[in-house]
């Protein structure tokens, strides 16, 4: 990997064991716990800002999916929304995380909200970024293509291409060549990207697909949170979670607060942290008791 990135990601690593392998996380500061969940292809260096900026105050908590940033990749795992679930599930018992506040992007939405969903006594608040936690209404074309037998898995494995194409086509602003790098530098081999390719794959196209089942029960376990504040913030000029996405999110949490961002898009964390920052943290003093 190259290291010219580590100085944006000053943070102690941290892990726990799922079944035999790896799953790492960041777990700075004290206080209500914020618990960072990342989606494809990012990992937790994706919210470092967000952790810097609340480390003082909170116990700020970022994961990184097995496959997925410095968490183990194993080459032959069952890698799925629902096994993602049942490890963040996992970590949640095994730090007996209490009164959590989610931060979820991207995959990051359906997973942290079925670990939600499992564990709803343990959840205060949400704070949702460009995601969904139903069945998909499209599946981009950029995505089918990233789909195709062999040429799919040439281009995510042996290219890298879904990862180098997101450090462009996931942002409004042009991200600095330190950022690039570290968004990449987990997956730098065909090894590496093995989760990369496997989330792809894992977008259920039909009802035959294992993971529209489990898509389609969490969205109607949604309402056991909708008593539960939340925040979404949306990066408008996002070409894969588009604006029908929001809409769908926001029929099921009709009390949400939602904050659309023109200046953003689906890395809208990378594109806008310095309003994010603020914008949550007004989020969190409102819903403070």
């Amino acid at each position: 990997m190259s290291s010219n990135w580590r100085h944006l990601y000053p943070f102690a690593s941290h892990t726990i064991r799922c079944q035999s392998w790896r799953y790492h996380y960041v777990d700075e500061g004290d206080g209500p716990p914020l618990l960072m969940v990342h989606g494809n292809p990012t990992w937790s260096f994706y919210w470092r800002n967000l952790i810097a900026a609340w480390r003082d105050q909170n116990r700020t908590i970022a994961v990184d999916h097995l496959g997925c940033g410095l968490s183990d990749k194993p080459q032959s795992y069952p890698y799925s929304l629902e096994t993602h679930t049942d490890n963040l599930v996992q970590l949640i018992d095994e730090l007996d995380l209490r009164d959590i506040t989610l931060l979820a992007h991207d995959w990051g939405g359906a997973i942290g909200l079925g670990a939600a969903v499992a564990r709803p006594e343990r959840f205060r608040r949400f704070v949702l970024f460009n995601t969904a936690a139903f069945t998909p209404p499209y599946i981009p074309w950029r995505i089918r293509a990233c789909r195709l037998p062999v040429i799919g898995t040439w281009a995510i494995r042996r290219l890298n291409l879904f990862a180098r194409a997101a450090i462009s086509m996931a942002v409004v602003k042009p991200l600095a060549p330190d950022v690039k790098a570290g968004l990449l530098a987990p997956y730098d081999s065909w090894d590496s990207r093995i989760a990369i390719q496997q989330f792809v794959a894992d977008i259920p196209g039909s009802r035959h697909h294992p993971t529209w089942r489990t898509l389609e029960t969490l969205e109607q376990s949604l309402t056991t949170l909708s008593d539960h504040p939340m925040q979404i913030i949306w990066g408008k000029h996002d070409w894969c979670f588009r604006m029908e996405c929001l809409e769908r999110l926001r029929d099921h949490f009709p009390s949400a607060q939602v904050d659309v961002l023109d200046d953003a898009g689906h890395y809208v964390v990378e594109d806008a942290h310095s309003s994010i920052i603020s914008t949550v943290g007004d989020f969190l003093r409102q819903t403070t008791p």
